[in-house]
Order: structure tokens, then C-alpha cells, then sequence
């Protein structure tokens, strides 16, 4: 099953798509990469849907990559004792650590870390920011603040502190446990959420011991400031669109897209852009031609994924979205502007022998009548960094290695393909041929470039490359060993 397009379609699974039928269509349709949302479910739940996924794949004979998605921890307000109150503009309102419910006067705010770190001055924003607290007076145990956008409050709406960092773990009791249940099963990404600081993303690093890689979601201001450090610690990156418009001013979120995405290129590392890209499909059959084109923007803009939340996880239309997705990518790939703003962002250093290799890859791909790009890769880093090229044909990921075939089921253009081991570049170039004339990425009378590393089976020694006719296929299939 080839794909016609090279951006990947990342579907989040739920109540409205959790059995193998549809599932299987969702796949069908586009699915590069299905997201077990751990906030939701029980542990039961995430090992069905799981089963299900790795049954997919080995009927369909493709890699499948699962992200796990751990929750992080929730700020939320405490109870009310009328349920709900009705704040005004303008008035006075108090949060404290007072177990009392809350009134028109003042809530509790289970939270000791938050007073801890408060400041005069500072932000406070309740039920995802549509109620705007700004603090005055504060202390070890109390908010002193004035409402600036009033609105209903109401029990354990959530709380959002944009302007200062918190002495909060990205990861929880809930989160770890959840964490291992996800490796334990074998899922290839873990994205983490409330990230702040690079340790956040070194701390579950450490707690994966290898068996997942470690994708992190920006939804905070301070991990955009800090953003540089935390890309350097993680394998990859989501916008996390919709707690970042909470806590940012919305018209800042889209310049703030486009940079992380271009750092996240730069630094060959696979960047999804998440939140609200066709909400109306939850409900609608069609999407708004608003979110067309947001969808469309990001692909523009060279991300390696666009991901579905509630769309394909409790919508009524989860086949069709995957399916819009899908014809929108492969429109936007094939508008020749498309081409000028990929090639017109491509960054020109190098800084390595690999990365040399790989651009004069894509050069010879593009000036020459070649039909693909071959890549042996162990850990990935290879196919990662023809990626980051953009190159104008198709890229076959070759790996012995099932685990790496599905991580770069993230990545921009990879078609990932398993095979045997290889000990010498000869048979690289026979299984790099053959991976492309069965695959229907060539036929014998074309040809192909392989790019590879010797000694083979060893990360980070891309140092080959060559242009193989793939009528070769035949000729060394017919020598002996």
C-alpha cells in the first residue's frame, strides 16, 4: 500500500472508531499513525486498540506507528457550593487553598505549587481562557485578583498559568504508570504533555529505557521560550495548538507554528501540527474552507504530519476526515508553489559527512532521471535527514529493524519497507532495487540512487552513496553467494 502524498495523517482513536473494522478503514484511508489519547480509557482499553493496530498491520503487511499520548498534569479549581457563579468585570475574586466551595467571592484552588510560584501582575485563565484573572496581592496560600474577562465558573474547570514557569513534573503518578503500560505494550512514540524545560523530556526519557521515542507537545509559553533546549532532548515535536492559544494570544500562535517548524526541519526532527484542523467534521460531513486551508497552510509550511483529535476519535465522520486529509495533502503536493516554498525554505549548511551525502542525493535525484531515493537505516537518522531535503521523489526507508520502520511512519515522505539484515553494500544495492520495483516505485529499465553507511548495522555512519539501474535487480539475483 503506497501513498501518494508525503505529509502523514496522524488519526486519534476513541469511542467513535475502536473496533478493527473501522480502524482498518481508517488506515485505508490515509492513517499514517494512530494516537491513543492516555487522558482517556483504561488501561484495558489502550491494550485493545493496541491489538487491534499491530492485527492491522500484519494484514496489510505495513508498518503502523502508535503514539501514546500521556495527560500531564490537569490545574483545576475545586468545587462551588451553588455549582456554578457568574463573575462580573471588573470585581474582586480570591483563590486559596481553602478546602470550602466556592462562591462569588472566591474558589478553591488545589494547587500549593501554582501560589508558590505567583507573582503580582501574573495571568490566571479559567475553562480553556474564556475567564481572565489577573493578579494583585498574593502569598504562600492565596490569589488576591481582579477579573478581567468575567463569564460563568463553574466545579473543576481547568486553569491555565501562562506567565510564569511552575515547579510542576511534566509527568505525574497517572503519567508513569501510564508510561510503562504504553512501552510494555510496545507503542513507538510517547508525546508528553505540560512540557517546560528540556528536563522534563530527559526525565521520561530515562523512564522509557529505549523502548519508545520521546515526541513533545508546546503548548506552553515557556516551552516556546525554551524551546531550542527541548528540541535538542526530544526525538520529535507537536504544536499543540489548542492549549497554546489559551495561554498565547491566538494571532501569536500561527507565526509561532511556523517557526517551530522550521527549527523542527532544521534539526531533522518529525513535527505533527495538532488541534482543531477540521472541527467541524465532528459533526459535519464537509469541512469549513476555513480549516481546508489550515490544513492546507501547514503542509505548505513543510510539516511532517497533520493530526485529527476529536474528528476520528468521537465525530460522526472519522473515515471522511482521514479521506479530507488525504485529497488535501495530495492537492497542495502537487501545486507547483508547493515545490517553489519547500525548495525556497531548505537550509543550505552542512555540517557533516551524512549531511553532505544526503543533499548530493537529493541533487542527483532532482538533475538526473532517477525514481527514488533508497536509504538503509538501522536507527532512522538517515531517512530522517533525506527528509528534512524535501526531495521532489518518493524515499524507501529500508530497515531490518520493525521498530524503526514504524517510527518514521511519522516522517515526510518515508515509505518504509523491512528487510534482512545487510553485511555488505552489494546486496544493499540488490534489496534497495528489488524494495523498489516491488514496492511500484520503479521498474528495471529505471533507475534509483542507495545511500548507505559501511560498515552497515551502525548508527550515524552515512558515508554512501550510489545510482543503481534497476535492471541490476535481475542480475544479481541470478549470482550466487
Amino acid at each position: 500500500m503506497r501513498r501518494h502524498r508525503n505529509v502523514k495523517i496522524v488519526a486519534t482513536l476513541g469511542p467513535a472508531s475502536e473496533d478493527y473494522e473501522t480502524i482498518r478503514a481508517l488506515f485505508e484511508a490515509g492513517a499514517d499513525v494512530f494516537r491513543l489519547n492516555m487522558s482517556h480509557g483504561t488501561h484495558d482499553d489502550f491494550r485493545a486498540r493496541h491489538k487491534i493496530i499491530r492485527r492491522i498491520e500484519k494484514d496489510t503487511g505495513r508498518p503502523i506507528a502508535i503514539l501514546a499520548d500521556l495527560q500531564g498534569p490537569k490545574l483545576r479549581l475545586g468545587t462551588f457550593a451553588n455549582g456554578k457563579e457568574e463573575l462580573q468585570d471588573g470585581q474582586k475574586y480570591r483563590l486559596d487553598l481553602d478546602e470550602t466551595p466556592g462562591d462569588l467571592t472566591r474558589a478553591y484552588l488545589p494547587h500549593r505549587e501554582i501560589f508558590d510560584a505567583m507573582k503580582p501582575g501574573a495571568s490566571l485563565l479559567v475553562n480553556d481562557g474564556k475567564i481572565r484573572l489577573k493578579v494583585g496581592d498574593c502569598g504562600a496560600d492565596f490569589a488576591d485578583c481582579e477579573v478581567i474577562a468575567g463569564g460563568e465558573i463553574s466545579d473543576r474547570k481547568g486553569v491555565n498559568v501562562p506567565d510564569v514557569v511552575l515547579p510542576l513534573a511534566a509527568l505525574t503518578e497517572k503519567d508513569r504508570a501510564d508510561l510503562e503500560v504504553a512501552c510494555e505494550a510496545g507503542v513507538d512514540w510517547l508525546a508528553l504533555s505540560f512540557v517546560q524545560r528540556a528536563a522534563d523530556v530527559k526525565e521520561a526519557r530515562a523512564l522509557a529505557k529505549g523502548r519508545a521515542a520521546i515526541m513533545v507537545k508546546i503548548e506552553k509559553p515557556a516551552a516556546v521560550d525554551a524551546f531550542d533546549s527541548i528540541l535538542d532532548a526530544a526525538d520529535s515535536v507537536m504544536v499543540a495548538r489548542g492549549d497554546l492559544g489559551v495561554e498565547l494570544p491566538v494571532h501569536a500562535v500561527p507565526p509561532i507554528q511556523k517557526r517551530l517548524i522550521r527549527k523542527c526541519r532544521a534539526a531533522a526532527k518529525p513535527v505533527i501540527v495538532a488541534t482543531q484542523m477540521l472541527e467541524s467534521m465532528i459533526e459535519s460531513p464537509m469541512p469549513t474552507r476555513a480549516e481546508v486551508s489550515d490544513v492546507a497552510a501547514a503542509i505548505y509550511e513543510g510539516t511532517d504530519a497533520v493530526m485529527l483529535s476529536a474528528e476520528s476519535a468521537a465525530g460522526q465522520y472519522p473515515i471522511e476526515a482521514v479521506t479530507t486529509m488525504d485529497n488535501v495533502a495530495m492537492e497542495v503536493e502537487s501545486d507547483p508553489t508547493y515545490r517553489d516554498v519547500i525548495e525556497a525554505s531548505r537550509r543550505g549548511e552542512k555540517e557533516s559527512v551524512a549531511d553532505a551525502i544526503v543533499s548530493a542525493a537529493r541533487e542527483i535525484a532532482e538533475t538526473t532521471d532517477i525514481e527514488a531515493i533508497a536509504c538503509f537505516s538501522q536507527s532512522g537518522t538517515t531517512v530522517s535527514l533525506v527528509a528534512r531535503e524535501r526531495p521532489r521523489v518518493p524515499i524507501l526507508a529500508l530497515t531490518s529493524e520493525v521498530g524503526t520502520s514504524r517510527r518514521l511512519c511519522l516522517t515526510w515522505g518515508a515509505h518504509c519497507v523491512v528487510i534482512e539484515q545487510i553485511g555488505r553494500f552489494k546486496h544493499a544495492v540488490v534489496s534497495a532495487v528489488n524494495a523498489a520495483v516491488d514496492e511500484g516505485f520503479a521498474t528495471k529499465e529505471q533507475q534509483i540512487v542507495v545511500t548507505a553507511g559501511v560498515p552497515f548495522n551502525v548508527p550515524g555512519t552515512t558515508n554512501i552513496l550510489r545510482v543503481a539501474p534497476c535492471d541490476e535487480k535481475l542480475i544479481y539475483r541470478a549470482e550466487p553467494e
